[in-house]
């Protein structure tokens, strides 16, 4: 990873796009912009981003059109859609189209602050750590799983994880054989914490989504396992 963070900022309201830029660079973020959806694939492309923010509602290429591009051809890049929208299928369906995560406006800058430094701190080795080390390969059942060059397949088929998938079979292969609240994946994963803590439901969200992609049988899953009450556990 390389050692300035690089962020996309895709929004077409002028006022919410600099305002977005200048937080972020006073953070000490690299950051780049687009106003519609053509030019958020030619910078997606030349600019390599590894974090997009991406608005749903942009001109010449939706943002779902703009989002499934990055996903196949930058798997590595995470993904979080910025959207005016609040029903529950336009999230459900960012996150089918490969986004990682998503924030409804009005946002607190702050909040959306915390969670790129969290998914920053998540892919940049930690000195000291005393986290459980996780091999860069991991397999199990038909999965195998490549957490350097994010590539997964099952029974030698490609699969099409986000990065915030990666992110979560990590952590579950780091944890395996425990109960894993949910309320600790939206900490560890997400970067949220007690005071902004959302309904669990986003969790399940996205593990529904990994386990069709991963499980043989979604009516009896074998991998992920769910824990009534709690959360769940990795059976590796």
């Amino acid at each position: 990873m390389a050692q300035n963070f690089k962020i996309l900022i895709v929004e077409d309201e002028e006022i919410i796009r600099l305002g977005l830029q200048d937080n972020f660079e006073m953070e000490g973020y690299e950051v780049e912009t687009a106003c519609d959806g053509e030019e958020a694939i030619a910078k997606a492309d030349s600019y390599q981003p590894q974090l997009v923010l991406l608005d749903l509602m942009i001109p010449k290429k939706s943002g779902f059109e703009v989002c499934r591009y990055i996903r196949n051809k930058h798997p590595e890049t995470y993904i979080i859609m910025l959207t005016a929208k609040t029903e529950e299928t336009s999230k459900v369906a960012g996150l089918e189209m490969g986004a990682d995560d998503y924030v409804t406006k009005p946002f607190s800058i702050l909040e959306l602050l915390a969670r790129v430094k969290a998914f920053k701190r998540r892919i940049e080795p930690q000195a000291g750590s005393n986290s459980v080390a996780v091999p860069d390969v991991l397999e199990f059942a038909s999965i195998r799983v490549d957490l350097k060059k994010f590539e997964a397949t099952k029974g030698g088929v490609p699969l099409d994880l986000t990065t915030r998938e990666y992110l979560i079979i990590k952590y579950f292969w780091a944890h395996r054989g425990e109960v894993i609240l949910r309320e600790d994946l939206l900490k560890e994963i997400w970067g949220y914490t007690d005071e902004n803590m959302p309904s669990t439901r986003t969790v399940d969200n996205h593990i529904a989504n990994l386990r069709r992609k991963i499980e043989d049988d979604l009516a009896d899953p074998k991998i992920i396992i769910s824990v009534r009450g709690a959360g769940y556990k990795f059976d590796a």
